[in-house]
């Protein structure tokens, strides 16, 4: 069962529906920077995200569609879920319309909601290093490839948008080869939750 807020957990804003991600990526992926992410009552505010789409090397759905990738193809405001280098499962959010093939890696979250969950699943106590990176993340909110395809604004997942003003900063993509000048990145600048400080292209 979901859980649901409680009355000590920081302000959360308006819930996101499918049809916020009926956009492009590039709309989509800086609004998320500051919304928050539960996944059965655990979660936290999004800080860090990165851009993907078919028509640049570096997406899973360059080459076209797979069994693994299939839901990218799908219609947005779906998870898709995969697993990196066979050990961490990474959670990215599909945009646009169907067939676009575009998505939003989550990267990093600030853990606000369920912590005691998140440091057990992580075997750590220290709350900057909880979900600061896609693999951390999962793994601290309990996400598998048991929620791929799933809805983003059904249960187990709650969505909700930014209640504040954030400084959103982009940079080139961590670890991309191909493709690997796009400014794709975005983050919460100043942020101590992020996966690693922010490089602009070319630097």
């Amino acid at each position: 069962m979901v859980q649901k807020p409680n009355s000590t957990s920081p302000a959360i804003g308006k819930p996101i529906k499918r049809s916020f991600f009926s956009r492009s990526v590039h709309e989509v992926a800086p609004e998320l920077v500051g919304a928050t992410m539960l996944v059965d009552g655990v979660g936290g505010i999004i800080v860090e995200v990165e851009a993907y789409h078919h028509t640049e090397p570096a997406a899973h759905s360059y080459r076209g569609p797979t069994p693994r990738n299939r839901v990218m193809f799908g219609p947005p405001g779906f998870a898709y879920v995969y697993r990196s280098y066979g050990i961490h499962w990474c959670v990215n959010f599909v945009c646009e319309k169907e067939g676009s093939a575009a998505a939003v890696l989550i990267r990093a979250l600030q853990p606000t909601h369920g912590i005691p969950a998140m440091r057990r699943r992580r075997g750590l106590h220290d709350e900057r290093l909880l979900c600061s990176g896609p693999g951390k993340l999962c793994e601290a909110l309990g996400i598998t490839i048991a929620h791929n395809a799933l809805p983003l604004d059904a249960p187990p997942i709650a969505l909700y948008r930014r209640t504040t003003t954030v400084d959103v900063v982009a940079g080139v993509r961590i670890g991309i080869t191909k493709a690997a000048d796009l400014p794709w990145r975005y983050g919460w600048k100043g942020s101590k939750f992020l996966s690693k400080p922010f490089r602009t292209a070319g630097s």
